[in-house]
């Protein structure tokens, strides 16, 4: 590595420049893109049933009135094969209106993007038993309605001798449980294999960051199981892990169904897809892998349940602790670096409950990352102020040698040994600020804590870029600029702290990196006025902490901190002429 650290700080920059241009030219326009395929496929349908092609009919015989006491779900149980395909979670809305339809989660077979779920019953080998098919019609006691305190029974008997129940309740937020049971009235025992699965038709939009993932998920043996659509798609060979428990079924970016056995049972999970009808089909199930046998005159129960909701923290967390549901926390997607990302969300979480105010969590939660680190800034800044007063003899040797690189890179190694300054150290204020960074910009995106949670005045939603832009003068102008200018009054600001911060650093000696260094908070602006307001606000109030922080220790340590002559200085058309 060359002594002069700028090559350093120049690698990191243009890497972060690249994952930043990655979402911006790619992420943000393909997932908007995508949304209004969605959009107009919707309109041309007009959210009508199209024909069934999905294992179960979209033409149901009856509705049961699902639960909505607690304020959180509202919905029906399809009749027709016990199916749950109708959910809508009472607690979100589509856009920040108020007035906005709330999220449809589950929706039934045949209709645009239909997802559901349903238990059911396989014949063991040698059983030639009529069993309930997605066909099955279910009969509800007449006024049936399910809430938390009374669960749903339904029944069927098949006429020859065998009666099914299936006895659903909702107890805890998003989470049903059903129960299978069958009385044998016939003569012979019968030998059945449990089973649950959730479906989805058609290939789901999906928000196209790299930050987390969607798509067909689950826990085998301890083992995070992760099918993307695509790779789905291409194959005909569907994935089968066995497992003792675990859980499995599809996850977007802010809700998941899935379908949970009894985590004491071996069962075989699948995660599959087929094309039926010119639609896109995919289905995770478990199949019990031991039968469960009913003699003549006894019955015999099995039971498991389907998680069908929000991801919240602390309601995914409380279930998998309550009922022992292996790794359910993974269904969050905390990322590799989870030992940064979830104590990350965790400190906001805590500040926001006793503020009452994400954005004003994620202000305090810096300082108190700030104050952490203070030690290792300390040092950087206090290496860094000794920089800057060496930057006269720095020059001096540009000017000594000016056609001997090398000799250069000599003299001043030989000057900060002598002065005792290690010029590596400058670099640990952005070594520190990229992990932090990137820990809160998993949270903010991901979290649906932080999705539609707004901050003060035209931020009313932290999860999404700031609406204003420059280029229609923040609204005054009624035109709607093109994505690449959405430059927002947030990115404004980080841009113009980022780049008065960089005024207090030694200048580059090299003309080229000084140029670079110039323009990268113009770089950054139109990079960052895509990205979540949340993250944005951060890092415009870390910079401001920084410039506070550094301009204290560079006065302590006698260094002169002339920001406005730096700017001047930095701004060739406001530059002191220097006398001929």
């Amino acid at each position: 590595m060359k002594h002069d650290n700028k090559n350093f700080i120049l690698a990191i920059v243009l890497s972060m420049a690249i994952i930043f241009g990655w979402q911006y030219f790619y992420a943000k326009p393909q997932a908007d893109r995508l949304a209004e395929q969605a959009r107009q496929a919707e309109q041309a349908t007009g959210q009508q049933p199209a024909t069934p092609t999905a294992p179960s009919s979209g033409a149901p015989a009856g509705q049961v009135p699902g639960t909505a006491g607690a304020g959180f779900v509202s919905g029906s149980i399809n009749l027709k094969g016990a199916q749950v395909d109708d959910l809508h979670l009472l607690r979100y809305r589509e856009t920040i209106d108020p007035k906005s339809p709330t999220i449809t989660l589950l929706s039934p077979a045949g209709t645009v993007g239909a997802t559901f779920a349903e238990q059911g019953f396989i014949p063991a080998g040698g059983v030639s038993a009529k069993l309930p098919t997605p066909e099955t019609v279910w009969s509800a006691a007449p006024g049936a309605t399910l809430t938390e305190s009374t669960p749903l029974v339904l029944t069927w008997d098949n006429g020859e001798g065998l009666v099914f129940t299936r006895t659903i309740s909702i107890g805890d937020d998003y989470l049903f449980s059903v129960t299978q049971s069958v009385e044998n009235r016939g003569a012979q025992p019968v030998s059945l294999f449990p089973f649950a699965r959730v479906i989805r038709q058609d290939t789901p939009v999906v928000a196209g960051y790299w930050v987390f993932f969607e798509g067909m998920l689950g826990v085998a043996d301890g083992a995070l199981q992760e099918v993307h659509y695509s790779d789905a798609s291409e194959t005909t060979e569907p994935v089968r892990v066995d497992s003792t428990g675990g859980w499995l079924g599809f996850t977007d970016k802010y809700w998941s169904a899935v379908a949970i056995p009894d985590q004491t049972r071996a069962v075989t999970t699948t995660y599959a897809h087929e094309k039926l009808g010119g639609r896109d089909v995919y289905q995770t199930n478990y199949v019990a892998r031991e039968a469960m046998t009913v003699a003549p005159g006894a019955s015999a129960s099995y039971q498991d349940q389907l998680y069908a909701g929000a991801k919240v923290v602390s309601i995914i967390n409380t279930i998998g602790e309550r009922y022992k549901i292996d790794r359910f926390d993974l269904m969050i997607d905390w990322g590799w670096f989870r030992f940064l990302t979830k104590p990350m969300f965790y400190l906001i979480d805590y500040l926001q409950k006793l503020v009452g105010n994400f954005g004003v969590a994620i202000l305090l939660a810096t300082v108190l990352v700030k104050l952490l680190v203070f030690p290792l800034a300390n040092k950087s800044y206090a290496s860094m102020s000794k920089m800057k007063k060496l930057q006269p003899e720095m020059l001096k040797l540009k000017d000594l040698y000016p056609d001997d690189k090398m000799k250069q890179q000599q003299e001043m190694m030989a000057l900060y040994k002598r002065e005792k300054v290690n010029p590596m150290s400058g670099c640990l204020p952005v070594l520190v600020q990229i992990p932090i960074f990137f820990a809160l910009y998993k949270v903010i995106l991901t979290s649906i804590e932080l999705r539609h949670a707004p901050f003060f005045g035209w931020i009313h939603d932290l999860s999404a870029p700031d609406p204003t832009s420059l280029f229609n003068l923040f609204g005054l102008i009624p035109w709607t600029p093109p994505h690449m200018l959405m430059i927002g009054i947030w990115p404004i600001i980080m841009g113009i702290t980022m780049w008065i911060q960089m005024r207090l650093n030694p200048a580059p000696p090299d003309p080229v990196q000084a140029s670079l260094f110039n323009w990268m908070p113009v770089l950054f602006t139109f990079m960052l006025g895509t990205f979540p307001a949340g993250l944005v606000i951060y890092w415009a109030w870390s910079n401001t902490l920084s410039i506070l922080q550094q301009s204290y220790i560079m006065k302590r340590h006698g260094t002169e901190v002339d920001i406005l002559g730096n700017m001047r200085e930095s701004l060739p058309f406001l530059k002191k002429k220097q006398p001929s």
